[in-house]
């Protein structure tokens, strides 16, 4: 089985008992992408709708890749991943996708679920649950032994943000349990699973980011492999995914080609996660993105996000990951419940759309009925905050269905593409 193999060769190089892996040395196929290679007169109406954009809502930098039939036809970045350096965004750049990644967590768990290796139905805590460990003995709910890992996945697990999100209250959670910051996902678990349930698992919709990071943790517990590992090895690296990663909280943590995060107006200010009381902006050190983990912590580039896309879209073109039938399964509400498998939301026209929003980053990942899948990243933060979305997606569904006649190119395989010479250069990559 491809998890013992893993789990064999990760042993060998750990010292410790707790695995991990060797670094991926492969090249990203995003890493070398130029923006030149969009550069043509078919897709110029995306060029100048997202030149304005960015322009009207003061963000500094953008990526976008959009692919037909399944093969990148576009990858663009715009204005700047560092303002302060002139440095512009290229297609290559990592952002932070705050919430799409509930999909890649969903995926996995999916795989999982395909391989026999886990059920829906299967309880996570209590005597028969999956989080059956020393780390979780005492729950103040008896309701909690009810929760089953498709509540999770469907967000009707029985929390409720009503007394504040515990993925972003890990401060208060470290005071109360008179432990050391930044607060740890088995800590925040524990101090969760103290309080009562609002709802009785499986009956009401309420959407909960501790749920995903939960399922990060269930992947832990099945596989015995730290979760990134896991879907790196056995959801993006089979795929041809290899620059996509945990983040960290910090500015100077941040990834060599990750941009930088920005907010439009004054900067909003916390205390550090850390604990040291300095106030810091809220996106480097205010969130913390470790916590978030599989509820909210990926990077990645708007190429390689859209090329993990195409294999969940459904389309025929290429083989994807899970089987239609479990594709189905995330999608429809009558069989995912009363929420969706780690997208956001779908309509009767068979679109679908995954969301992410963090202070500084903005994420949106869109698959049309039509053959189409896009995706943009943003990395500045606006007044309009989650809010936002709407106007990325009105603006983007009206730039994308403009376009006439699509180029007839394939990113996907840059190692073989030779772009042709353009004689006039649409205008892009703005100094905002």
């Amino acid at each position: 089985m491809l998890i013992s193999f893993f789990w064999e060769i990760a042993l060998t190089f750990s010292d410790k008992g707790y695995p991990f892996l060797i670094e991926d040395k492969e090249v990203a196929f995003s890493l070398k992408l130029e923006n030149e290679f969009s550069n043509r007169p078919e897709t110029d109406i995306i060029d100048k709708t997202v030149d304005n954009f960015l322009k009207k809502w003061k963000i500094n930098g953008a990526s976008i890749a959009v692919t037909h039939n399944e093969e990148l036809i576009y990858a663009k970045g715009f204005g700047y991943a560092n303002k302060e350096n002139g440095e512009d965004v290229k297609p290559g750049h990592l952002f932070r996708i705050a919430s799409v990644s509930k999909l890649i967590t969903a995926v996995a768990i999916m795989k999982l679920y395909e391989e026999g290796t886990i059920s829906l139905d299967e309880k996570v805590f209590g005597p028969e649950g999956i989080l059956n460990t020393d780390i979780f003995p005492d729950y103040k709910d008896k309701r909690l032994e009810n929760i089953e890992v498709q509540h999770l996945l469907n967000h009707t697990s029985g929390w409720s943000k009503r007394s504040g999100d515990p993925m972003f209250n890990s401060l208060y959670i470290a005071r109360k349990m008179d432990i050391n910051p930044p607060a740890k996902i088995d800590q925040v678990v524990e101090y969760t699973i103290s309080r009562k349930l609002y709802y009785e698992p499986g009956t009401r919709y309420s959407y909960s980011n501790l749920g995903y990071a939960i399922l990060g943790r269930i992947i832990e517990e099945k596989t015995g492999i730290p979760y990134e590992d896991y879907v790196m090895m056995n959801v993006l690296k089979p795929i041809g995914i290899h620059d996509m990663h945990l983040g960290k909280s910090y500015l100077h943590e941040k990834y060599a080609n990750e941009v930088k995060y920005y907010g439009t107006g004054k900067t909003k200010r916390v205390y550090s996660i850390d604990g040291s009381g300095e106030y810091v902006p809220i996106y480097y050190g205010g969130n913390n993105i470790e916590l978030l983990g599989a509820a909210g912590g990926w990077v990645a580039s708007a190429p390689e996000l859209i090329k993990f896309l195409t294999a969940i879209d459904g389309f025929t073109t290429q083989p994807d990951i899970l089987s239609k039938k479990t594709l189905v399964m995330m999608t429809n509400p009558n069989m995912a419940g009363k929420g969706l498998y780690g997208w956001r939301g779908n309509d009767t026209r068979g679109t679908w759309w995954r969301t992410g929003y963090l202070y500084g980053s903005t994420a949106l990942m869109v698959r049309q009925k039509d053959g189409l899948n896009w995706v943009i990243l943003l990395n500045t933060s606006t007044y309009k905050q989650s809010r936002i979305h709407r106007y990325v997606s009105g603006m983007m569904f009206g730039a994308v269905n403009k376009v006439k006649d699509w180029p007839q190119q394939d990113l996907f395989m840059v190692d073989q593409y030779s772009p042709e010479p353009i004689n006039e250069i649409p205008a892009n990559n703005p100094k905002l």
